[in-house]
């Protein structure tokens, strides 16, 4: 059995009590695809934007924008962020010299040398944790911040957000409030009680590849010719509205599909032109799909999208993990320290948190068994993220591990004190409610009153 099957399945998460459409279907069925979304986002959210409770005031916002860096399966924080040499070849196997950083006394992995020039723009969180070896309840876990076993599926980050940050609050962008690069994980509802209106869009295609094939609106082999003649092909078919003149919805619908080809043929689709970028560029981000998932990450920044989510899949390293490492650190490196560098240089780094991590660590016993053969297992007792912008302070270390990174010895952050501090720099309000379906009073940020360990926000480095 395959070790994620094992580990994951009396654990799945049910889907949103809301529409089981999702927005992927939608804009499979709607008008070229991105007509379905902009249709839905038009016709349907002024009415349901009545619905929603008057938000309360807002404590001022350091961060408009956020990019969350997902390794997908858990990254071991020994090979990453928190390096343990003098444990011994049983813990930190071949990687036994890890680096200095630009920040005195901070070392990360040999294989990472481009963030330790960084580590004065991010700070290293290295008493995450939460004890929860699954992969579904973890992630679900360090994106909620709550506690899984209830009822409630609540909503992740990127929702919350998008909740408050995004048409609600009067954003106006063709492009979603809440974007994913380039696939949903599937481990767990992302709105939860939220509903479909605030999943995120997941783009599908890969940005490495030319053209980004970004799912309803650029497609693969049509080119911007045939698209427009398609466009004239349709106005010219289209006879209901010389039948109904004057009808309001049909007002409405034409004007979603106007946006729609906005988005399809104007200025708005160019966002994910990756061409528009110099090539020097995009060869330091790295010529992968990783590499050109932050660069496209940091266009969408630029474009005012308030979330976006990359999830870098390949973490789960249960086998080859020391080889899998020497591919991927690369990579994260490239990725990463390019995406921290163009921000600041952009200006936008002071107004953009950037978050990665995945939803545990690994075990720092090497596994080196049969038939897992130097590999590593799930490990929710210690982990480590990087944090970086948006009001977060650059060139510090939160929390410790002991000597061979298996306890947290101080200043532990559960999944919750991290969410409070991304919502506290993003301006919203901790005491403010999320419209729940069954009129529930939920905060917005997770409370010691739901029984959940928390150990206060990361006031030490905002």
């Amino acid at each position: 059995m395959n070790p994620d099957q094992s580990a994951g399945g009396p654990n799945r998460f049910p889907r949103s009590d809301g529409p089981p459409i999702t927005r992927r279907t939608a804009l499979r069925r709607g008008f070229l695809g991105a007509a379905g979304l902009l249709i839905a986002n038009n016709l349907g959210l002024r009415a349901l934007a009545e619905t929603l409770p008057t938000p309360p005031a807002k404590p001022q916002a350091r961060a408009k924008a956020f990019i969350q860096i997902w390794l997908w399966g858990g990254a071991c924080h020994l090979d990453t962020f928190d390096p343990k040499p003098e444990a011994g070849n049983d813990y930190c196997g071949p990687f036994k010299t890890p680096i200095a950083t630009n920040v005195p006394g901070v070392r990360i992995c040999e294989l990472l040398p481009l963030l330790a020039q960084q580590a004065d723009k991010y700070a290293l969180i290295r008493g995450l944790t939460h004890g929860v070896n699954a992969h579904e309840t973890a992630a679900y876990m360090v994106q909620t911040g709550r506690m899984p076993g209830d009822r409630q599926v609540y909503p992740s980050v990127g929702a919350v957000v998008s909740l408050f940050k995004g048409y609600d609050a009067g954003y106006r962008g063709l492009i979603p409030p809440y974007i994913v690069l380039t696939e949903l994980q599937g481990r767990f509802s992302e709105a939860g009680f939220l509903g479909s209106r605030y999943k995120p869009f997941a783009t599908g295609g890969d940005p490495a590849k030319i053209p980004f094939a970004v799912e309803g609106v650029v497609a693969q082999g049509i080119s911007e010719k045939r698209q427009r003649d398609r466009r004239d092909l349709l106005g010219k078919l289209d006879t209901l509205a010389h039948f109904q003149p004057g009808d309001a919805r049909l007002a409405e619908l034409a004007q979603s599909e106007e946006q729609a080809y906005d988005l399809i043929l104007g200025d708005a689709g160019k966002v994910f032109d990756l061409s528009q970028e110099k090539d020097e560029l995009k060869e330091r981000y790295g010529r992968n799909t990783f590499g050109q998932s932050c660069l496209m990450a940091r266009r969408l920044v630029e474009r005012g999208v308030p979330y976006i989510t990359i999830n870098y899949k390949g973490w789960d390293t249960h086998k080859q993990h020391f080889q899998i490492m020497r591919r991927k650190l690369p990579e994260l490196d490239k990725g990463v320290a390019t995406l921290l560098q163009d921000l600041a240089d952009r200006g936008l780094l002071d107004s953009t948190i950037v978050w990665c991590s995945g939803e545990f660590g690994r075990t720092p016993r090497i596994q080196w068994e049969s038939p897992w053969n130097g590999g590593r297992g799930h490990y929710g007792k210690a982990f480590s993220a990087l944090v970086a912008g948006g009001g977060f302070k650059g060139g510090h270390v939160v929390g410790a591990t002991d000597a061979r990174g298996e306890e947290v010895t101080a200043r532990p952050v559960y999944p919750g004190d991290l969410i409070g501090s991304f919502y506290e720099l993003l301006g919203i309000d901790h005491d403010a409610k999320l419209p729940h379906p069954e009129g529930l009073p939920v905060r917005v940020t997770p409370s010691v009153d739901e029984g959940l360990k928390l150990a206060g926000r990361l006031t030490e480095i905002m």
